[in-house]
């Protein structure tokens, strides 16, 4: 059977079925379930059949539906959401589920706050794959060292992150490239290897966070990290003997400085004694002239009472004590006398070896030897007395 047969869509010979039939069927149940009477026949003046305009109204019911619910979104605890209209910013939402226009009216942006981002400078994922352009740095002193560290960053303000920063990382890691060569270039470099490190790091974090928030970028930087700080290996060796030599040194100045805390006290103290030593002479000197003093005026009130007999009383004591320790007898020979004649001199200076010779016995014999020449030279001074 053709196409173009008359009896082709009939339901008894077997064909295919009618499709403005199905269609009408169709419409029918759809306009059942919106609630409108569905028909049999055709509409006539070639319009549409029946209950056809409530079917689009469920479609399009349900497709303004599924573009509705497309506004929903939900934002973590540890994100913020951006809404954008037509591409502009238009607030920021916070923790929850949330609506926005659906698209392409408006779009959000769903940005982690909390999560910690790291930007690696003079080198990339291991210490030893360095970038020399971005490690080698010129210190206050003129030396060069080579430093790698790490900058930890998270976000403040998503929307300044979103519209202010074309690449992030990369202006975290030019900021800090920047604050850290001017950090190092007010430094010296035994500092900034050794004690300052901590410090270095402390300065160059304020100094990138200046910097990002002069850019309004909403980057809050948390930590610069230290990972390696040496000199370049071109001059390492000839860097290492100079370490070895201001260690020399250290050591040294710590070997005088212990040799001086144990003379300087000593001398200290030697001359301290030497001050008390001076100070007690002063005073046995003073009291002495004092003490002079003293005699010389009870003398004088003694000599102007009887200046004849004092005069030869004082000129006696002084004849004692000049001649008592010589070996010469003075005789007067005014009365000549046997006493000359004998050898006296000679007399005392055996008298004086005897008194050595037995010094060794005791105080005793010696205290009887000095007794006896003792009362020799007093009798020899009486005998003159009485010549006299």
């Amino acid at each position: 059977m053709g196409l173009n047969d008359p009896q082709w869509g009939n339901r008894n010979n077997g064909g295919p079925p009618d499709l403005e039939e199905l269609l009408r069927k169709l419409n029918a149940k759809v306009s059942s379930l919106m609630g409108g009477r569905g028909g049999a026949g055709k509409s006539g003046g070639g319009e549409p059949p029946q209950g056809f305009a409530g079917g689009m109204s469920l479609i399009v019911a349900i497709i303004l539906l599924i573009w509705v619910g497309s506004g929903f979104y939900i934002v973590d605890a540890s994100q913020r959401g951006v809404v954008l209209r037509f591409g502009k910013f238009v607030e920021t939402t916070m923790p929850g589920p949330r609506w926005h226009l659906p698209f392409p009216v408006e779009s959000v942006e769903i940005v982690n706050i909390s999560q910690v981002r790291t930007v690696e400078v003079g080198y990339r994922d291991n210490v030893k794959n360095k970038f020399l352009k971005e490690s080698l740095m010129l210190t206050d002193d003129e030396n060069i060292i080579d430093i790698q560290f790490a900058v930890q960053y998270f976000l403040s303000d998503p929307a300044a992150y979103l519209f202010n920063n074309r690449n992030p990382d990369e202006n975290v890691r030019q900021a800090a490239e920047t604050a850290i060569r001017e950090v190092v270039g007010k430094s010296k470099m035994d500092f900034v290897l050794y004690e300052g490190r901590e410090q270095v790091a402390a300065s160059a974090t304020k100094l990138i966070q200046e910097i990002l928030d002069r850019y309004k970028s909403g980057i809050l930087i948390s930590k610069v990290t230290m990972q390696n700080a040496q000199p370049p290996e071109q001059v390492q060796a000839a860097f290492d003997d100079a370490v070895k030599a201001g260690q020399d040194k250290e050591r040294q100045k710590n070997e005088g400085q212990a040799y001086a805390n144990d003379v300087i006290p000593r001398a200290s103290g030697a001359a301290a004694r030497l001050i008390q030593e001076a100070e007690g002479y002063k005073q046995s000197v003073i009291a002495n002239a004092e003490g002079d003093v003293s005699r010389f005026k009870q003398i004088l009130v003694e000599y102007q009472k009887a200046p004849t007999v004092t005069r030869e009383r004082m000129y006696l004591d002084m004849m004692q004590q000049v001649m008592g320790n010589v070996s010469k007898v003075m005789i007067d020979q005014k009365n000549g006398n046997s006493l000359m004649y004998l050898p006296l001199d000679k007399l005392l200076e055996n008298s004086r070896a005897g008194d050595a010779q037995f010094a060794a016995k005791g105080d005793t014999s010696q205290g009887n030897d000095n007794t006896a020449a003792q009362r020799a030279r007093d009798s020899l001074l009486s005998r003159d007395r009485e010549a006299r």
